[in-house]
Order: C-alpha cells, then sequence, then structure tokens
C-alpha cells in the first residue's frame, strides 16, 4: 500500500514486544486475545499503570537490593509514589548484560579513527572511578559535573558517578563557559570531568581555557579530573590515567528507586535552564521499555544514535547498555567528511539500530545519496527519528534509497522523562507524516483548552492523564514545587501538559504540530531564548531583540532572530551571530537575522513570543493577539512584514 509500511508478519513472532505480551499470558498478569495487538497491549499498560510497570520490572529481571513492598501507591499527578522501600541501582543494570569480551562503546572520529571498550574493561574501569570520586570526598547525593565531548571517558565516568550514588549532570564542550555554568553552578558540584578539545567539521577546538573558566565559574568545585580528549593535552588538575587506576569500589551502591541520578537541563523561554531531575528506578524502567520493547533492542544488537552530550539523546543510547547491546558514539559533524558519513558508519559497524533527526535525512535526500544501493545495510532493521516534526516525503524517500525492509520509526517524548511518550513498535505499521501509537505506558489524550478531551483529526493540547515511573522527580532548586506544577500542571490541575500541538488520527496514529508554546526545540534539542537574549544584549549596537522557533508545515523548523539596531553599524548581522556562538553554543545560532525598526511588546513590556510565533506559522494576527494590548501595534506589522520571503516564508 502506498505509503504504508508494514511489519513482515514472519518476523513480528520473534520481537521482544510480543515475547513480553506472551509473557504476560503465560504469568496470568494480563489476558490478551493477540498478542501481536499492539493497541490491547497499551490499552492494558494505561488502564493498570502499577500493574505494568511491576510486569516490566518482573520480564526484565530489575535486580532488587531489597524488594519494593508494592509498585504504585498512588495515582496522583505530580507526587505519584513508585516502588516504595525498593532499592536498587542503575548502573548495576548498565553492567551486567553484556559478555566480558564484547564491545561495550566504540568511538568514531569523523577522521574515521575508532577507540573501542570491552563490557569487562567497562565494569573494571568504572569500578576504579567509582573508588576515586569516593577518595575525594563524593559522597551518595553528591554533584558530579561534565564538561565532555561524545567520549568513552564520558560513559565511564557517568557508570561510576551512578555507582556511589552521586548525581550526575554535564554539557557539551561546545558551549561557552557561561552557559554551562548557567547550569552546573545550580548544582555546585564537587568533581568536574573536563575534556580538552574536541572535533568539528574539520577542526580541533582547543577548550582548555573554556575549562579554566568555567571552573572558576562553579561554586563549591574541589576537582577537576581533565580528560585528554580532541588530541589536546592536558596539564592541572588530576589525570584520567590516575582515575582509571585507583583502587576500585567492590560493587555498586543499592539507593532508593527514587534517588537522583541525573539532572537533565531544559530551558522555556525565560529565566535559567531548568534542572529536571531523574531517579535510578524511573530511568531504568523507562529504557527498559524505550529500546527493549519500541526498538526491539537485544543482546548483542549495534545500537547508534547521533546525538551530543547536551541532549538527553545521549543519555538514552547509553541505555542500550541495559539490554547487552554495543553502543556507538560518533565526535564529530554528521555530514563530514562527507553527506554520507553516517550512513557509512552504519554500514562499516553493522548497526542495526540507528538513530537520527529529521534533518539529517531532509540533507542526505538533497545531496542525492542512495544509501541501500551504495552500502551495506543488511544488519540494518530499524531507523529511528526524533527531534523535530518528519516530513511525510521524508517516509517516501527512506522506503526507495534506505529500503522498504527498514522500518523509520518516528517517535516523541523529550527531556522531561528522558524516554517517549508516542513511538512505534515492531508490530506497528509506518503511516507517512505520522508517529504509529502512544507509547507503552503513556496515557496520551488531546484536549481542549478547557480540558475536553478532543475527537480524532482535531489538533490540541497532548496531556498524559497517567503517570508513569520516568516522570520527574523534582526541579533542581524548587522546594516547593511551584516551576514543576507551572510547568506541567497549571493549565490542567492533576494532568501533564506536555506543550506539544497534537492530533489523534481515526486509526489510532499520532500527527505532532509543533509546540505548542514559545520553547524554542531546534531539532530535538531545547534552547533557552534567555541565553539568546543575553548574548545579544551584550552588544551595544542591538536596541532590542525577538527569536522564535517555528514548526513549519512540511517539516522544517525556522528560527529567525528579529533585532533592532543602534544607529547602522557595518557587519552587525555577521556580529551578532558571532556572539552568539561565542557566548552560548554553535546552536543558538539562528537561521536568518532579521533587521526591523522596532519590535512589538505588551504593555507591561513583555517579548510577543507565543503570539508571534502562531503568526508566522500562518495564523490571522487577528485571532492570535489584541492589538490593543500592543504597545506598538504598526511594529507588529512592520515584523509581519519582514519576514515575506524568508525562512520559506
Amino acid at each position: 500500500m502506498t505509503g504504508v509500511w508494514q511489519p513482515d508478519p514472519a518476523l513480528i513472532s520473534q520481537t521482544r514486544i510480543v515475547r513480553f505480551a506472551s509473557w504476560l499470558n503465560g504469568e496470568c498478569r494480563a489476558q490478551l486475545d493477540d498478542v501481536t495487538d499492539y493497541r490491547a497491549l497499551h490499552a492494558w499498560s494505561v488502564s493498570s499503570p502499577g500493574e505494568f510497570w511491576s510486569a516490566v520490572a518482573d520480564f526484565f529481571e530489575v535486580d532488587w537490593v531489597t524488594p519494593p513492598s508494592a509498585a504504585l501507591v498512588s495515582r496522583r499527578m505530580p507526587g505519584a509514589e513508585w516502588f516504595p522501600d525498593g532499592t536498587l541501582n542503575f548502573a548495576t543494570h548498565l553492567l551486567r548484560a553484556g559478555a566480558d569480551d564484547q564491545d561495550a562503546v566504540i568511538l568514531v572520529g569523523e577522521d574515521g579513527s575508532q577507540e573501542s571498550l570491552t563490557y569487562a574493561q567497562l565494569r573494571t574501569r568504572s569500578a576504579a572511578v567509582a573508588g576515586h570520586l569516593r577518595s575525594l570526598g563524593v559522597s551518595p547525593g553528591d554533584r558530579v559535573a561534565a564538561y565532555l565531548p561524545n567520549c568513552i571517558e564520558g560513559v565511564v565516568a557517568f557508570v561510576a558517578t551512578a555507582m556511589i550514588g552521586a548525581v550526575w549532570a554535564q554539557t557539551g564542550l561546545d558551549y561557552a563557559a557561561p552557559s554551562a555554568a548557567s547550569r552546573m553552578a545550580q548544582l555546585s558540584p564537587r568533581v568536574l570531568f573536563a575534556g580538552t578539545g574536541y572535533r568539528f567539521g574539520g577542526r580541533v577546538h582547543d577548550r582548555r581555557a573554556s575549562v579554566r573558566e568555567l571552573a572558576g565559574l562553579l561554586p563549591g568545585l574541589e576537582h577537576t579530573i581533565v580528560v585528554e580528549t580532541g588530541g589536546l593535552p592536558g596539564s592541572g588538575g588530576v589525570s584520567w590515567n590516575d582515575a582509571i587506576t585507583a583502587d576500585p569500589v567492590p560493587r555498586a551502591l543499592p539507593v532508593r528507586f527514587d534517588s537522583p541520578l541525573w539532572v537533565l537541563f531544559t530551558s522555556g523561554t525565560t529565566g535559567r535552564p531548568k534542572g529536571i531531575v531523574h531517579g535510578h528506578g524511573g530511568v531504568l524502567l523507562e529504557q527498559l521499555v524505550s529500546p527493549g520493547l519500541h526498538m526491539d533492542l537485544d543482546p548483542g544488537d549495534t545500537f547508534f544514535w547521533y546525538t551530543t552530550p547536551n541532549w538527553m539523546m545521549w543519555n538514552a543510547q547509553i541505555c542500550g547498555l541495559l539490554h547487552g547491546a554495543t553502543i556507538i558514539l560518533y565526535d564529530g559533524k554528521p555530514t563530514s567528511p562527507a553527506p554520507d558519513a553516517l550512513w557509512r558508519l552504519v554500514a562499516d559497524l553493522g548497526v542495526s539500530v540507528f538513530g537520527t533527526s529529521p534533518g539529517y535525512l531532509e540533507a542526505s535526500q538533497r545531496a542525492g545519496l542512495a544509501p541501500a544501493k551504495d552500502l551495506d545495510l543488511s544488519a540494518l532493521r530499524l531507523v529511528g527519528v526524533t527531534g523535530s516534526v518528519l516530513p511525510p516525503g521524508a517516509n517516501e524517500w527512506f522506503r526507495e534509497h534506505v529500503g522498504d525492509r527498514v522500518q523509520l520509526g518516528s517517535m516523541s517524548g523529550g527531556t522531561d522523562i528522558c524516554g517517549i511518550f508516542v513511538a512505534s513498535a515492531p508490530t506497528t505499521p509506518v503511516y507517512d507524516g505520522e508517529i504509529s501509537a502512544p507509547a507503552l505506558g503513556a496515557a496520551v489524550e488531546v484536549w481542549d483548552s478547557d480540558g475536553r478531551p478532543l475527537p480524532p483529526g482535531v489538533p490540541g493540547e497532548m496531556v498524559i492523564t497517567e503517570p508513569m515511573p520516568s516522570m520527574p522527580l523534582r526541579f533542581w532548586q524548587d522546594p516547593d514545587d511551584r516551576r514543576l506544577r507551572e510547568t506541567y500542571f497549571d493549565m490542567f490541575p492533576g494532568v501533564w501538559r506536555h506543550g506539544d500541538l497534537t492530533e489523534l488520527t481515526p486509526r489510532g496514529t499520532v500527527i505532532i504540530h509543533g509546540r505548542s508554546d514559545a520553547t524554542i526545540n531546534r531539532h530535538g534539542v531545547r534552547l533557552g531564548s534567555a541565553e539568546i537574549y543575553a548574548a545579544v544584549g551584550s552588544l551595544p549596537t542591538v536596541a532590542d531583540a525577538l527569536v522564535v522557533g517555528v514548526e513549519q508545515s512540511g517539516g522544517g523548523y525556522w528560527m529567525p532572530l528579529f533585532i533592532v539596531p543602534v544607529g547602522e553599524p557595518e557587519g552587525l548581522v555577521e556580529q551578532v551571530k558571532d556572539v552568539i556562538a561565542s557566548s552560548a553554543s554553535p546552536r543558538h545560532v539562528p537561521d536568518d537575522v532579521i533587521v526591523v525598526p522596532r519590535l512589538p511588546h505588551t504593555r507591561t513590556g513583555k517579548r510577543l513570543e507565543v503570539p508571534v510565533k502562531r503568526i508566522l506559522q500562518g495564523a490571522d494576527p487577528a485571532r492570535v493577539i489584541d492589538r490593543g494590548a500592543v504597545d506598538d501595534a504598526s511594529a507588529l506589522d512592520l515584523l509581519i512584514a519582514s519576514v515575506a520571503g524568508v525562512g520559506g516564508r
């Protein structure tokens, strides 16, 4: 059928999700008439969340040190209590599945270089680094930060941190020191793992000065462990070699199910980045389901997701270790040294599950690539896609040039849960421009602004009506949960509102039209407009600025920055781009810098980010904003006129 991918009936019975459904019936956990019926399995998972997540723990043989007294004490949101009294350690599960001589991690550089670490080496080095952290005085609950590129040492350092019950957080080396500090300084980490450089676009970027600057911006920092990356030597601090040769800890420390594992940072449109605290147990269960059931990841598979340490997909990719897979890290630009760089990696290393973005598929299409014709993709069975809306045309190109044997599984979730709300499964068809289904355990509905469920075919707010164990424990430095409630629960008390404009189709698939709020979600990485404003505000040649992220109808994403100049300085546009790249990161640089004579605000002086975004998406200005509430309505007209012919408009 045109526009539809169908799973091979001969392979369905071999998938892990069908084995799970069969096990449920055999254990009398559920009564499923057809174990290959994804919709029935999903319906049970959300009608009985405690039973479902308890079954996940049992099926995947979670190693409880102290068994829990129950699965779910209360279904309230926020505040659901999962697996009380249960103790475990996330790191134990990362290290247990792979054979000693199997590669656990392979690092590939854009120059073709490779490094690897077996599961036996990962166990040994993680235990040694954990022992070194303990010798430095790091205790359970202390924070350990990392300022690293995509590297094997980052994986080892994270596992070691989890082993001793400390809390992990990181940013990539491409972030400017002040931008990294806006996240890390909130945590007051005792130890910083810091790289020396990284490779990107054929260049080595020296970050040693930035490391020194960041260390000076972190209150309470006691030790810096220097990791030589990008081929650049380090000096000062503690060397990585000292860390991996320290006396090892004998075993991972048992911690409560809800003990903090890591802090992931995201940003809204104002204020400093929010630190989302996730727990050992919640992340474990989510990442048993996401790659284990939805991606059918099994022991011996090779799992590669192109990501950076700034994105939650770095954390999610590490979770391939939970399933005994070999994970692949790529340090470099995805189109360097050539547009087919990632496809060649997939072929050369026999990748079975490959994760990427719609942007990379579109770049492959524009470059005229034919991966299945030019390369051996026989090991590949799933290409997972997330980060932005996947345009329908990408599916057609994929079937023709990657192969109709391979599933193209679009999914969406977020840093908020370090997991998925909607996704494909090995047993679900894939329709062009649609996501196959709500994820297991995710009670997804679409509501209008008054909290009424909308019928299929009508877009509205994506909500989650039942708790999930991977929902945030809390936000960092948010003792009364005020910011947490404002972010997810203010609009519909007791129900999670995710901020995606979403539509459920009559056949049960999902269409995401983009963000319903002003959060900039560029290629899956949420960026804080506050950081962009701070960078631009440092220029005396810019009087005002407004940035928005616009999901476009064809599946593209456009991020324009409007600026009001002071006078007419030469080279202002390039000057603005340069200061954003150096003060925040290259990923914060807008697609277009548009000069306007003035910008509109509310009458209290607030930027009109949400109305402007909706207008640029094609909404009628009269329906999204009251001109009487604008301090300069003519400035709004000038802004709208300024985008004609820009950014695909």
